[in-house]
């Protein structure tokens, strides 16, 4: 019986040993206090009870998408969570490898872990500016350029997705992926970003894999940050911030 117990305390002693080598890792990016090391546009962005709040009032109305963008520079491999809280109108996103779309204030383009309200794209792989969606909720997908016949992007985009968007397989039913987000409650989103394979995890779950083969379009290294959408007055809140660079 002894013997047992020490075991038992043995196995519990080694598992918590691992999980705070795994943790240590992972360093914050968010005091929860400011938004010290974060650019942003003010009217939209601030700190309360200890998490980032991005919000649409009815006379801060958007004609944009705005972001809030982490200074510590571009990223190539990482993993990247979070806690997030959206409202029921709220369509939001994680942005990742992404680069400066100058003609708008606080714009980013590139890769986008999507989250939303209604939980219809959250989970998804959604290109902002560029090639839109990569993957659905639910696909494991290969990306592929487009013919060389087509030279501006947006001209290989059909129904809001990119044509060589090819399902690889299944990784469960969307609607059912769905139910495992918390709709009104916070979740966690954690991204796993490592050379041309892309991977997005909702409370622990993969909802979206992407081999992004396409050479003439995609990023290997870019700038992180969240994102305010334009439409009707929301709110998005995002707290324990954590990166580990790979």
């Amino acid at each position: 019986m002894k013997l047992a117990v020490i075991v038992t305390v043995a196995v519990l002693s080694v598992g918590c040993i691992s999980s705070k080598v795994e943790n240590a890792d992972f360093e914050s990016i968010f005091d929860g206090k400011t938004l010290n090391g974060w650019e942003y546009d003010p009217v939209y962005w601030t700190v309360k009870d200890g998490a980032m709040v991005g919000e649409i009032t009815p006379e801060t109305i958007l004609k944009n998408n705005t972001f809030i963008i982490w200074k510590g520079g571009e990223l190539g491999d990482f993993e990247l969570k979070m806690d997030y809280w959206v409202s029921e109108t709220g369509n939001s996103g994680v942005q990742y490898r992404s680069d400066r779309f100058t003609e708008v204030p606080f714009a980013l383009r590139g890769y986008q872990a999507d989250i939303d309200g209604g939980n219809r794209y959250t989970g998804q792989n959604y290109e902002e500016r560029k090639r839109t969606t990569l993957a659905y909720r639910g696909q494991k997908t290969r990306i592929t350029s487009q013919p060389d016949s087509i030279t501006e992007v947006r001209g290989y985009v059909e129904r809001n997705a990119w044509k060589g968007l090819n399902l690889v397989a299944d990784l469960g039913d969307r609607d059912q992926l769905g139910a495992l987000i918390k709709k009104g409650d916070w979740n966690n989103i954690h991204l796993v970003i490592k050379g041309n394979l892309l991977r997005h995890y909702v409370n622990g779950t993969l909802m979206s894999e992407v081999t992004d083969d396409d050479t003439k379009n995609r990023m290997m290294k870019g700038l992180i940050g969240m994102q305010v959408h334009v439409g009707p007055p929301m709110k998005v809140m995002f707290k324990n911030i954590e990166l580990k660079r790979l």
